[in-house]
């Protein structure tokens, strides 16, 4: 079975969906996989949304570990990036009784550090596909309005200290053009970029369809990339040895037809 390590912040409800979503249907079988702890660099009581996310876990009964790396900045003061390898070495200390196959990066908010990345495989899952934009998904959908994109995705790559850019294991392709797009890029070039982004930011209506088809696929992209790892379908060990950015396959395993009958299901 694999062994699977959870690592979030837990900052909200993308957090807490995810793990949800991962978890019931883990629960359900059809994976033969299961989640043997989760992680927080928060500590129960430090915010309501990490707080929330500790009510799923032990409603699950999970094992919870946490860290605060909030408190950790505090005790040793200075720059934290100065001490990651030092935090990171108190988060093995406490992660030391359990043999994860690998660690899932759901919603963790601190970049993983070169001494994660040598512990463990660490699966973080990036809002576009393996040769797209790089940085937050906010800067992704920015950079594909501006590049007036056909397609977007997302992918799941190995964490490695160059961020977003390490060896692909899965990807899912999103098409953000065709008649339903249509409007949403007429309004952008009727208006020019810069005055539909101050005028309504983050409100445009392309940038908000082009998001939430990823966000919808997301979810699926994970679990059936966990199903495929599990059936040896994807390895691991071929990725690390693959050049960064890429993997055996190149983009890594293209989920497009598992996660589009996987949401048909959902839906009916």
């Amino acid at each position: 079975m694999l062994s699977i390590g959870w690592f979030s912040t837990g900052r909200g409800p993308g957090s807490r969906g995810l793990l949800q979503f991962v978890q019931d249907r883990l629960s359900a079988g059809g994976i033969d996989a299961r989640i043997e702890f989760v992680f927080s660099n928060r500590e129960r009581g430090e915010a309501a949304g990490s707080d929330a996310f500790f009510e799923l876990v032990d409603g699950y009964e999970l094992p919870l570990i946490t860290h605060s790396s909030a408190q950790f900045r505090r005790r040793v003061g200075g720059m934290f990036a100065d001490h990651r390898a030092e935090y990171d070495g108190e988060l093995r200390q406490k992660l030391a009784g359990y043999r994860p196959d690998l660690c899932v990066l759901a919603g963790y908010m601190l970049i993983a550090g070169g001494e994660l990345c040598r512990a463990w495989p660490l699966l973080n899952l990036h809002p576009a596909l393996p040769d797209g934009p790089t940085g937050t998904w906010q800067e992704v959908v920015w950079q594909l309005i501006e590049q007036r994109a056909e397609r977007t995705g997302a992918m799941i790559h190995l964490a490695t200290e160059e961020v977003d850019r390490g060896p692909v294991l899965s990807h899912v392709t999103v098409p953000i053009n065709g008649p339903a797009m249509e409007p949403h890029w007429q309004e952008v070039r009727r208006l020019g970029l810069e005055r539909a982004k101050a005028e309504q930011g983050e409100e445009l209506p392309l940038f908000q369809e082009i998001r939430r088809e990823q966000y919808r696929r997301e979810p699926y992209l994970l679990l059936e990339t966990l199903r495929s790892i599990s059936r040896g379908e994807i390895s691991i060990a071929a990725a690390l040895h693959s050049a960064p950015g890429h993997a055996a396959g190149g983009g890594g395993l293209c989920l497009d037809a598992q996660i589009a009958a996987a949401m048909a299901a959902d839906a009916g």
